[in-house]
């Protein structure tokens, strides 16, 4: 059984930056993939972006290209993902989850294992 903890979230201005951090406990593997998700209120959960085990081939949703980056530190169990340019819109609950499968997934139904969310609010 892994256990995900989210944090780093919080409140900031348009244009600012958050820089999220998911802390993996129990049965880790270093090889599975990780993934973030996001959702905000009368929304699906919805894909942000993911990392294959080696946290070399990555992978984002349209909306963040250019402004967030996922990576992981293996030895610290731990993935993050770092938000620049934050817009209004990105106001939701990020979730961390991760997956055996190890290139990746774009598909909420191929996690396994979640965290559970950490708030980011984005004013205008």
């Amino acid at each position: 059984q892994v256990q995900l903890v989210e944090s780093g979230g919080g409140l900031v201005q348009a244009g600012g930056s958050l820089r999220l951090s998911c802390a993996a406990s129990g049965r880790t593997n270093s090889e599975y993939a990780m993934g973030w998700f996001r959702q905000s209120p009368g929304k699906e959960r919805e894909f942000v972006a993911t990392a294959d085990w080696t946290g070399g081939n990555t992978y984002y949703a349209d909306f963040v290209k250019g402004r967030f980056t996922i990576s992981r530190d293996n030895a610290k169990n731990t993935a993050y993902l770092q938000m620049n340019s934050l817009k209004p819109e990105d106001t939701a609950v990020y979730y961390c989850a991760g997956t055996t499968y190890y290139s990746g997934s774009r598909q909420l139904v191929d996690y396994d294992y979640w965290g559970q969310g950490t708030q980011v609010t984005v004013s205008s």
